[in-house]
C-alpha cells in the first residue's frame, strides 16, 4: 500500500482470505488512513485474537510512524 497525502492507494494483501480482501482494498482506497486505523483495529476472526482489517490497520500505522 501507498499512503499519499494521508490518503491510502494501492491497497494489496498477501494470504488471507482473497474475496474478503478484495474487498476490503476496495472500501479503503482514497480513504484517509487514520480512519481506516479507527475502523479496523482490534477486529478479530473467528478464534484468532487479529484478522485481515487488523492486520491492515497495524500495517498502516506502522507505515505512519517511518513517516
Amino acid at each position: 500500500m501507498d499512503i499519499e497525502e494521508g490518503l491510502l492507494k494501492n491497497v494489496n494483501f498477501t494470504g488471507g482470505c482473497d474475496g474478503n480482501l478484495k474487498v476490503i482494498s476496495k472500501l479503503v482506497e482514497g480513504m484517509k488512513a487514520e480512519e481506516v486505523i479507527e475502523k479496523c483495529k482490534g477486529i478479530t476472526c473467528g478464534y484468532k485474537d487479529t484478522s485481515c482489517g487488523d492486520q491492515l490497520a497495524k500495517a498502516i500505522k506502522r507505515a505512519i510512524e517511518k513517516d
